[in-house]
Order: structure tokens, then sequence, then C-alpha cells
């Protein structure tokens, strides 16, 4: 039992550290029935009569796989029934007990159970619509699951570890229901239906007028509902009244539904009850009764030593009790440790992501703007031959057009222009002479100009002289 203990402790400080395995998506009013979950109900229909508008639909998910549906009630914050298939019988029994954030809080982005601790303060009005851990402590109640755990193995076991899957049962009872429904499924129900995956299983509660710390509701009646939709098949119902722990009553399934809701229907079409055959009913309720039968004698050998067994209960009750404070507080201490070195971790990874991120960005942005460089060295290369080409072609064509200007003048011109230095040279004297001669012309025709003017001055005179002077004045 110790080492049971430690391992429970172990398995559940894992699963603290590492959740998110286990999920239970609410499902939305304008989906069929319990979406892909209606794989657990005879003919894939839910049953009917359950419309009250705080019901609400849960399709109990376990590493991303359908495990079991179940209809809780948020008035009564308990399971009404759960609605399963048989597996295999649970090698083992460990715990890690989850509350679904949805129910609460309809518009939270969580899509999957969680752990009470990791979202008491991010759900709003967490508590408000289901049961919590909290409300079960000091009660004297404990979790009990509608679809036991020791009914499913592996994934299917751990899924049933959700509050939203237990009711508040006294220990005794819980354990006392729990054999009783291993033992009728396994010995009495499944050897008799001819294919074992075709067994659906609800297993209910019924509420009563008793909360547990004025929040959840104590059911007054557990129930199962079998039915095998196979050939041959047939249908079935086990009934325990909470106030005695050893009844454990079978009837048809039409009379379970009538202490159900009015208008309630379990399976669909009845699952054949009205053609049942006989032989294979006769041997289920034998061995229904010889499982009643064993589990009351198992009950009046224990009460001789009941007395001393209560007693014993009593002296024991406060040191367990204190065992298992001192066990919770010890997990949320340890569960509080390894969250804080999970977010330092969280931390130092992210830092260390983000320095790797940056500097490769600096690395690609290096590269990149070296590669930019490396490449237009070719281009500004060929460029810059380019542009010589075009140097050269237009030296080229200045020269040809320059070429062709030459050769197009006329020869004649040219002869002109090369004899000119010779009539220049050979013109020198002539033009020395015509100066010459100019020269002198200009100084005779000044000599002459001159000797006119004075002619024309002195016959100017004469004649004054002549006119105005008389000639009397002359002879004298």
């Amino acid at each position: 039992r110790e080492r049971t203990m430690k391992t429970s402790v172990l398995f559940l400080l894992c699963l603290s550290v590492f959740p998110g395995f286990s999920q239970g998506r609410v499902v939305g009013e304008d989906e069929t029935g319990f979406a892909e979950c209606n794989m657990f109900f005879s003919g894939q229909v839910p049953p009917e009569g359950f419309s009250e508008p705080f019901h609400v639909k849960i399709c109990q998910q376990y590493n991303k796989k359908p495990r079991f549906a179940t209809l809780y009630s948020t008035k009564d914050k308990i399971p009404l029934y759960s609605a399963f298939k048989y597996t295999k019988p649970a090698q083992s029994e460990e715990e890690d007990w989850l509350v679904e954030p949805q129910i609460d809080d309809p518009e939270n982005d969580l899509q999957e159970m969680v752990h009470e601790a990791d979202v008491a303060g991010s759900v709003a009005n967490l508590g408000a619509n289901q049961a919590l851990t909290s409300d079960y402590v000091g009660s004297g109640y404990e979790r009990g699951l509608l679809n036991p755990s020791l009914l499913n193995e592996k994934d299917f076991q751990m899924a049933t570890y959700t509050l939203t899957n237990a009711v508040p049962l006294s220990p005794s009872l819980s354990k006392s229901w729990h054999r009783d429904v291993g033992r009728v499924v396994e010995q009495a129900l499944v050897p008799h239906c001819s294919k074992k995956d075709h067994l659906y299983l609800l297993a209910g509660a019924i509420p009563s007028n008793v909360l547990v710390n004025g929040k959840v509701t104590v059911p007054e009646t557990l129930w199962l509902a079998a039915c095998c939709d196979a050939p041959g098949g047939w249908s079935l119902a086990l009934v325990k009244k909470v106030k005695d722990e050893n009844s454990l009553a079978d009837l048809a399934v039409g009379e379970l539904e009538q202490q159900l809701p009015a208008g309630v229907r379990l399976f669909k079409g009845s699952c054949g009850e009205d053609n049942q055959e006989q032989d294979k009913m006769e041997a289920i309720m034998q061995a229904v009764a010889l499982i009643r039968s064993e589990e009351q004698e198992g009950t009046s050998e224990n009460q001789d030593g009941g007395f001393v067994r209560k007693v014993a209960g009593i002296i024991a009750t406060p040191f367990i009790k204190l065992l298992e404070l001192l066990i919770y507080v010890f997990v949320e201490l340890v569960k509080f440790v390894f969250r804080c070195l999970w977010l330092v971790v969280k931390w130092v990874v992210s830092t260390l992501l983000n320095g790797a991120y940056s500097l490769w960005n600096g690395v690609v942005f290096y590269l990149k703007e070296i590669s930019m460089v490396l490449i237009s060295i070719p281009c500004d290369m060929g460029k810059v031959i380019i542009n010589i080409m075009q140097g050269l072609l237009e030296i080229i064509q200045d020269v040809a057009f320059l070429t062709y200007k030459i050769l197009s003048i006329p020869v004649g011109f040219v002869l002109h222009l090369a004899a000119f230095p010779y009539y220049t040279i050979c013109a020198i004297p002539s033009l020395l002479k015509d100066i010459a001669t100019g020269v002198g012309g200009t100084f005779s025709l000044v000599i002459d100009a001159m000797g006119t003017l004075l002619h024309g001055f002195y016959y100017l005179v004469a004649y004054i002289v002549k006119r105005f002077v008389p000639k009397g004045s002359s002879d004298d």
C-alpha cells in the first residue's frame, strides 16, 4: 500500500508538470448529439428527455481521442450520466483530477480540461457551475466516478478522473458501487454479449436535496443501464440506493426510465427490450443474483468486527485526514517548485531562442548584403565595359565622320590651298612695287594738289587786287 501511495504521488507530480493530454470539449448547441462522442451510444443516438437549460454535453477526450461522453448538470454540479464502452480491466489505479474551464467560462479559449490550480486566476467564475476539489475537503464525501476507472485501461482510465464524471459518495458506498458495477459488467454482461464492442453502458445518478458544503448535490440513487446492440441483444438496468449501500436491484430499462424525469428514453428503440432471449436473460439475472448474494455474505461476515473497525476508524480518521492534508500540501509545494522551475526554464529557453533568432536574422542580413555586393561587382564591371565600348564606338564614329568630311573636300580646293603659299610669296615683289607706285603716285598727287591750291590762291588774290585797287594809284 505504501508503494502504491508513493507511485501515485510520483505520477501526480509528473502529470502536474506535464498537463494537457486530457481534454473535455463542451459540445455546442448547433452540433448533433455529443458530436464525435456519439460513438458511445447505441445507434449513435444519445438518451432523449434530458433537455433542461442547465444540462451541458461534454465529449470527454484524452490524447486527442474520444473516451466517453457525459451529461453534466450545472445546477447540481454533478453528472447526470456518463456513456462509455467496456475496454479492459484496469491494471492499476492512478488518479489525476481535472476540471472543465468552459463550463464556468464559455468565452474562455481553453478547449481542454486542466488542473484546478493552473486556472485559478485565469478562468472567470471558476466553480460557479461545476464542483471543485475544495468542495469535497472535510465533507466526509469522496469523488465517486460514474464511469468507473476500474473498467477502463490506459488512456480510457486516465480520462475518467475528471470532476465532471464524479458525484459525492461516502468512501464505503463508492467502494461498494464500483465493486458491484465492475463485477456485474465483467462477470454478467460482457460474457453474454456476442460483440463486446457493441455493449453500450450508461452510468448515472439521480440528484437528491442534500448538498455537500452547500454546493454539490449528493445523489439519492445510482444506476447502470446496459444495452447489447448485437444479434441476440438485450438490455438491463441496475439500481443502488445511496441510503442502503447493500442494495443492488436489477430491473428492466423501462422501469428505470420511470424513475427518471418524464419523457426520458435511454436507448434507441429500447435496445430490443421486447424481443430478448429468455435463456440469455435468465443467465444474466443468475449471474447478477450470485454477485449480489456474495456481496451480502461478505457484508454479514464483516459485521462481526464492525464495532471494533468503527472505533478504530473514528480514532484513525483524524490521523488519516492529517496525513492526507500533509500529502496534499507536499504535492502542492512540489508542484509549485516544479512550476517555478518550469517558468525559469521556459524563460531561459525563450531568451536563448530570441537571441538565436536575432543572431540568425543578423547573419541572414549580413549574408544578404554581402551577396548583393558580390552580385553588384560583376554588374558594375559589365556597366564599365559597356561604357568603354560605347566610348570606343563614339571615337571610331567621330574618326570615320572626320575622314568622310576630309575625303568629301573638292580636289581643286585642296590644290589651291596647297599653292596658296607659293602664290603668296611670288606676289610679294609685285605687291611691294604696287605699294611703292601707289605711295609715289600719292605723293605726286599731293604735290600737284598743293601746287594747284597755291596757284588758285594766287589767282584769287590777283583778281581781288585788280578789281578793287584803283589803277591811278598804281601810276603814282
